[in-house]
């Protein structure tokens, strides 16, 4: 097996920080490249577009303007060691921007966190599923997901060493 190419979506959790080093490790091993992905999360552009009376073109610019800049400043905080191949912004529903740009790169595996940002919602759970479960079930490349690594179970490894 080969793996070239990895899809990391990251929504700048804890959760997202500990597949992103998961995601790094992998890259190494297979020498494969990695492929950033945040998504501006469409529900929220039009939330904010009609509260703020501005237009949802106007709200996903600067949404994705603030992505961008927290990506740059994640990337900062989390060396890429040059496996970063494309940091990519997108505007949709999560999961399914996920799922599209994992098959618009030919992705051979996502490498994403258990949950995100948006937390661990049991009701969404019941009723949804997360957005990994439902990733893992529209694409036919692996999904690797990370659940997010205990303060404690970090400590005890640097320990260790």
């Amino acid at each position: 097996m080969k793996l070239h190419k990895l899809l990391v979506p990251v929504d700048f959790s804890r959760c997202c920080k500990t597949a992103y080093n998961y995601s790094k490790l992998i890259a190494k091993n297979f020498s494969a490249s990695l492929y950033l992905l945040h998504v501006v999360d469409k529900r929220h552009v039009e939330k904010i577009a009609e509260v703020n009376g501005e237009s949802e073109d106007e709200v996903s610019k600067k949404l994705s303007l603030q992505a961008r800049k927290n990506l740059e400043r994640f990337l900062a905080n989390n060396d890429s060691e040059g496996l970063v191949a494309e940091k990519i912004i997108r505007v949709g529903i999560p999961f399914q921007a996920i799922a599209l740009r994992a098959q618009e790169l030919g992705a051979d595996m996502v490498v994403m966190g258990g949950h995100g940002r948006v937390g661990n919602g049991e009701i969404d759970k019941i009723f949804f599923g997360s957005a990994a479960e439902r990733v893992v079930r529209l694409l036919p490349c692996p999904v690797l997901c990370v659940p997010q690594e205990d303060v404690d179970t970090e400590t005890r490894e640097k320990e260790k060493l």
